[in-house]
């Protein structure tokens, strides 16, 4: 019989002049600071600032779970 499991959910937005893939780390870096049990992650929304024609940072949402 397998256990039946719930999460708690959370937002937290994470920036990064270099990536996607560094402001997704960093949030979820940040966020295991303070809650040491998360499972996973989901991306919901992606943007980043843009002055002179150049990318200046990238900027993202993203949900973690986790569990007590």
């Amino acid at each position: 019989m397998s256990a039946e499991k719930s999460y708690l959910i959370t937002e937290v937005v994470g920036t990064s002049k270099e990536s996607i893939e560094a402001a997704i780390q960093g949030a979820v870096t940040d966020a295991y600071k303070k809650i040491k049990h998360i499972r996973w992650f989901e991306v919901v929304e992606t943007r980043g600032h843009v002055k002179d024609g150049k990318i200046q940072y990238f900027q993202v949402t993203i949900k973690l779970g986790f569990s007590e």
